[in-house]
C-alpha cells in the first residue's frame, strides 16, 4: 500500500509539472491573435524599439522609416533614409541603422534626425550591406553582413565579399570578425546581460548560440535550432522568436513552445513594444501586425 500510494504521488507529481510547463509557455495574452496595423507599405523590416514604447521599422523600398507610436498611430520619422534595414537603438537613444544605399552603418539623433556615418568598409573593402545589428550592454555593437544585390547600387556588377558577423568595439575605433562560418547570416539579437548572443543563418536554416567573452569575441559555438531567420527577438523568459513562415518561438533549450500564424505568410523581423513592452509587433512584406503577450521584451 505504501508503495502504491509513494507511486500516485510521483505520477501526480510528474502531471503537476507538465500542467506548470504548458501554462509556462502560453506566451500569448488570453483571446489574442495578430491584429493588423497597416499594410500601406512596400517591404516592412528592422522594428527597433525606443525608451518609451515607441517602435521605429523601415519601408525599405520606399526609403523610410516609420514610427508607430504607443498611441497605435504611425507616422514617417525620416524619409530619405539610406535605405535603412535593420534598426536598433544605443545607450545614448540614438537610432543606429544598417543604411543599405552605400553600404553603411548609421546612427541617427531622432530629434535632429541629422545622421553620422559609423563605418563604410572593412580592412579597405566596401561591406555587403549591414543587415542586422545589435548592441551590448557596454556599448559593442554586432551586425550581420550578408549579400543581397540591390537594384539601386550604382555598381550592377558588384559581388560579395566574404559574409561575415562582425563586431565595433564601445568607443567605435575598431571592428573584426567575430564570425564567418556561416553561409548567410541574417537575423542577430543578445541576452540583455550580454553573456550570449544568437545569430541566425538565414542561408543554411540554421540558428547559434555563442558565449559572449570580454573582448567581444565569440566561442562555444552552439547549434541552437534548426531554423534560420530573417529578424529575431527575445522575451524575459529568455523564449527566442524567429521570423520567416510567421513567428515561431522557442525556449532557452531551443524546443520549439509556440507559431504565430500570419496572414501575409512571410514574416521579416519582429521585436517587443507597446508602453508597458508586452506588445510583439511583427514587420511582414507590405504590413505590419501587433499581438498581445503576457511576455515582455528582453531588451
Amino acid at each position: 500500500m505504501k508503495r502504491i500510494f509513494s507511486t500516485a504521488i510521483i505520477v501526480l507529481l510528474m502531471n503537476l509539472g507538465s500542467i506548470l510547463q504548458l501554462q509556462a509557455q502560453n506566451i500569448i495574452a488570453a483571446n489574442e491573435h495578430p491584429v493588423l496595423v497597416s499594410s500601406d507599405y512596400s517591404f516592412t523590416e528592422g522594428p527597433a524599439t525606443d525608451a518609451n514604447g515607441n517602435v521605429y521599422f523601415t519601408d525599405q523600398p520606399n526609403n523610410r522609416i516609420i514610427k508607430w507610436a504607443v498611441d497605435g498611430t504611425a507616422s514617417v520619422f525620416m524619409e530619405p533614409c539610406g535605405r535603412s534595414n535593420g534598426l536598433y537603438f544605443d545607450r545614448d537613444g540614438k537610432l543606429l541603422a544598417c543604411a543599405d544605399e552605400q553600404n553603411q552603418l548609421w546612427s541617427i539623433d531622432v530629434t535632429t534626425k541629422e545622421h553620422t556615418v559609423i563605418l563604410t568598409d572593412f580592412e579597405g573593402k566596401l561591406l555587403n550591406a549591414p543587415n542586422d545589428l545589435w548592441i551590448a550592454p557596454q556599448g559593442g555593437i554586432y551586425f550581420t553582413d550578408p549579400f543581397y544585390k540591390r537594384p539601386y547600387w550604382d555598381d550592377s556588377t558588384r559581388t560579395a565579399i566574404k559574409e561575415n558577423v562582425y563586431y565595433i568595439s564601445p568607443d567605435r575605433k575598431s571592428i573584426k570578425v567575430v564570425e564567418q562560418d556561416v553561409v548567410k547570416p541574417n537575423g542577430i539579437i543578445g541576452t540583455p546581460d550580454g553573456k550570449l548572443l544568437y545569430v541566425a543563418d538565414i542561408g543554411d536554416s540554421k540558428t547559434y548560440s555563442y558565449k559572449i567573452k570580454k573582448d567581444g569575441s565569440l566561442s562555444k559555438r552552439k547549434l541552437f535550432c534548426e531554423m534560420g531567420s530573417d529578424g529575431m527577438t527575445l522575451d524575459n523568459q529568455g523564449n527566442v522568436y524567429l521570423t520567416g513562415k510567421g513567428v515561431t518561438v522557442f525556449n532557452s533549450k531551443g524546443e520549439k513552445i509556440e507559431h504565430i500564424p500570419i496572414e501575409q505568410g512571410w514574416t521579416a523581423n519582429v521585436t517587443f513594444g507597446g508602453k508597458n513592452n508586452d506588445v510583439l509587433f511583427i514587420t511582414a512584406m507590405n504590413s505590419v501586425y501587433t499581438v498581445k503577450m503576457n511576455v515582455k521584451g528582453a531588451n
